[in-house]
């Protein structure tokens, strides 16, 4: 990670109250695309990790049966809380949470992980340890949306900022996955920097 968990966090807080309207196409596309490879059952509880506004939690809390909404930015939560209630979405919860540290209730069992354009800020050791924190919540399926690279880097890209992001290949996150006992079911190449990965158990 380039920068701290603490300077993340307050970066996002900026920028929370526009960071809706900010989102570039691709951005949205992304989402789009991991919300319906969520694809949730109604008894289902499904952990989004890096939750930012909860675009994605509140998208599939009107399927599951329960969300839980894990960031580490202060500012992002309030605003994701404020869209719940302004929506009247009341089987969402946010809270403090990490990749690494979801924070997953006692006694919860988590049925589906998403997370999209969140994990590209950790190395890629880190990204390692924290799809096998992720595994070992016990998801039947996992639907990872983010910074990506399908080919060579660009920094140039929009997407990708060197001096905060650390994406990784395809590769090494689908190669995470499998080690992790998933199988590759789904890979969406948005742009030349933005896909979605989605990993189900064989089971």
């Amino acid at each position: 990670m380039k920068k701290s968990l603490e300077e993340h966090a307050e970066r996002f807080s900026e920028h929370a109250a526009d960071y809706d309207e900010s989102r570039l196409p691709e951005y949205r596309a992304c989402a789009d695309l991991v919300v319906a490879h969520a694809d949730p059952r109604s008894d289902d509880v499904v952990l989004d990790l890096g939750t930012g506004t909860g675009a994605i939690a509140l998208a599939v809390a009107g399927v599951a049966g329960e969300v839980i909404g894990r960031d580490i930015s202060k500012g992002m939560l309030e605003r994701a809380r404020e869209k719940a209630a302004d929506a009247g979405i009341e089987n969402v919860a946010f809270g403090d949470g990490r990749f690494r540290d979801p924070q997953v209730p006692d006694g919860v069992d988590v049925d589906i992980v998403t997370s999209n354009f969140a994990m590209h800020h950790l190395g890629d050791d880190e990204k390692r340890g924290a799809i096998d924190v992720i595994a070992g919540l016990g998801p039947r399926k996992i639907v990872l949306g983010d910074v990506m690279f399908f080919g060579h880097p660009d920094p140039d890209e929009p997407f990708y900022s060197p001096e905060v992001d650390d994406p990784a290949t395809v590769g090494v996150l689908a190669d995470a996955l499998t080690d992790a006992g998933y199988a590759i079911t789904a890979v969406e190449m948005v742009a030349g920097q933005v896909g979605v990965l989605v990993a189900e158990r064989p089971d």
